[in-house]
Order: C-alpha cells, then sequence, then structure tokens
C-alpha cells in the first residue's frame, strides 16, 4: 500500500471534509411572514440547485435511518434562502448533500447543470472548489498564515497563477472590507474580521453557490448585521446565490426565501415578505471598536 500523502489533498481535507452542518436547536414557524409556498415553476429559468425526490438512509448495524424523505428542491440563480430546522429534521443532511460533503441514497442532485449524485469522493471534492465557496461557524483560518494567503488556498487546486492568485484574493478582501489587513494573522484579528476574511475565502473561485453554515453563530449581535450586510451586498449587487443556514429566525430574516425541514421533509418554503435590511440597522447600532472585540474575546 502506497502510504505517500498528498500534502494538497491533506489541506484539501482539513477544510471540506468532516466540516458537517451542525444541528440546530428547536424552533417555532413564524407564521406571519409566509406569504405563499413558492412553486419551481416560479423561480425562473437557470437554476443552480436542483434537488429531486432526494431520499438519504444511513445504516446503523440492522437499523435503517431514514434522514431525507423524498424531498425536492430548487434554488435558482441569485437567489438568498435561508434554511431552518430542528435536530433531526433532515436540515444537516441536505446541507451536507449540497456542499457535496455527502451523496444522496436515491435521487438527483443538479448543481449549475452538472448532475453530482454519483460522483465519486475525489470528484466531489474538485466540485466542492470549483463551484461552492464554504463560509463555517468556526472560521477555519490557518492560525500561521496571513488573511492573504488564508484567501488565496482554495485557489491552489485551480491552475491560476501567482499574480492572478495575489489579485484575486486582494479583490475579495477589499470586497468584504479588509482593507490594510491583509497581512494580519487569525490572532490579530477579530471575530467579526475573521468571519470576513472567512467570506473572501469562499469568493476568490467565483462559486457558482456560497455555503454558510451558521455563519454568525460565534459573533456579537452588532458583528452578525455586519456579516449579514456583507452576505446582502454580495448577493444584490453581484448577483452570488446565497444559502444560509441557521436557527435564528431574526438572521434568517435577512434572506429573500426560508425553508423550513421537518421529520427529513421540506415542511414550508416560503418567501420573507418583510425582509430586513443589513446597513439600514448598521444606521442605529452603536459602533464595536477592534479593542472592544479584543476585549470580549478575553
Amino acid at each position: 500500500m502506497n502510504s505517500t500523502i498528498n500534502p494538497q489533498s491533506a489541506i484539501r481535507n482539513q477544510f471540506w471534509e468532516g466540516n458537517g452542518v451542525q444541528a440546530s436547536t428547536e424552533l417555532e414557524t413564524k407564521e406571519k411572514q409566509i406569504d405563499k409556498k413558492i412553486e419551481p415553476q416560479e423561480l425562473g429559468t437557470h437554476p443552480v440547485i436542483h434537488l429531486s425526490h432526494i431520499h438519504k438512509v444511513y445504516h446503523m448495524g440492522d437499523i435503517e435511518v431514514h434522514a431525507l424523505r423524498g424531498i425536492t428542491l430548487t434554488v435558482n440563480k441569485g437567489e438568498f434562502v435561508a434554511i431552518m430546522g430542528a435536530s433531526g429534521s433532515g436540515k444537516s443532511t441536505t446541507m451536507n448533500i449540497i456542499g457535496c460533503l455527502d451523496r444522496p441514497t436515491r435521487g438527483h442532485y443538479i448543481l449549475d447543470g452538472r448532475d453530482v449524485s454519483e460522483l465519486s469522493k475525489d470528484e466531489r471534492a474538485d466540485i466542492r472548489n470549483s463551484k461552492i465557496g464554504f463560509v463555517f461557524q468556526g472560521f477555519n483560518l490557518l492560525p500561521r498564515t496571513s488573511a492573504l494567503e488564508n484567501v488565496e488556498l482554495p485557489m491552489l487546486y485551480s491552475d491560476v497563477s501567482t499574480t492572478e492568485r495575489h489579485k484575486r484574493a486582494m479583490d475579495a478582501l477589499i470586497a468584504v472590507g479588509l482593507v490594510g489587513r491583509e497581512h494580519s494573522h487569525p490572532n490579530q484579528l477579530s471575530g467579526g474580521q475573521q468571519q470576513r476574511v472567512a467570506i473572501a475565502r469562499a469568493l476568490v473561485n467565483q462559486p457558482a453557490l456560497i455555503l454558510a453554515d451558521e455563519p454568525t453563530g460565534n459573533l456579537d449581535s452588532r458583528t452578525s448585521v455586519e456579516v449579514m450586510e456583507i452576505f446582502q451586498k454580495l448577493n444584490r449587487e453581484q448577483g452570488i446565490t446565497l444559502i444560509l443556514i441557521t436557527h435564528e429566525h431574526d438572521i434568517a430574516e435577512y434572506a429573500s426565501r426560508v425553508v423550513i425541514f421537518k421529520d427529513g421533509k421540506i415542511k414550508s418554503d416560503y418567501r420573507v415578505t418583510e425582509r430586513r435590511d443589513a446597513s439600514e440597522e448598521l444606521k442605529l447600532l452603536p459602533t464595536i471598536t477592534d479593542d472592544d472585540d479584543d476585549d470580549e474575546d478575553d
């Protein structure tokens, strides 16, 4: 057996393997937000994601656990969708399938025009790197690496020159408001700044989709709004497709559409009729300085 370890595969696995979606706490649906159920034909003609009759069965000894029971979901280019659901609802399994961290037992998953349902582990890794930008609750930055180098990391697996890699990383850092912090290491950045680096890293390969797993879970209230402002700006100004997983109703209200899972099925799928505007809310919130952030982290 060849015991040689490919360094790029080792780094890639550190980020993309084992970063399953975390379970959320129990929640109640805000019925007043529900406008009408979203039908697939209403969503336009360019789906980035199409899940068709997806089943997922886990085998635990002689026991079969049905995590997903035939769900169908379409997300079009430029949509901003929040996914919610209690622990055991199937939300986490769905997110793992969407992120190509797992594949369905039955059914088809079309990502940006390609059926990825039956791809091998290595093929899914390539798809993750080229088609999906990930933002996790825990940031997942390399601690001994600068912000710029962290953002450049996904491009190491692509045929991108050093000059182009540097330019794209700088452009991404500018887009998330981190000009002047490109040479800072994670321990020199606040939690909010680290999450901005993670968002910039998700942008550099110009993915078809950004998948954000509880991105505000480790942040204070104002910083959470700042992160949502970035997401709304990317969605509104650049037309980036976003899927956000959250257990917080107030965070879901920044999206334009909410999908709620229960018992392995989609319980409801509705548009947010009173969408929150992060930019307007920030004008009314007190500013938290970097020194304040450092004090809170201590």
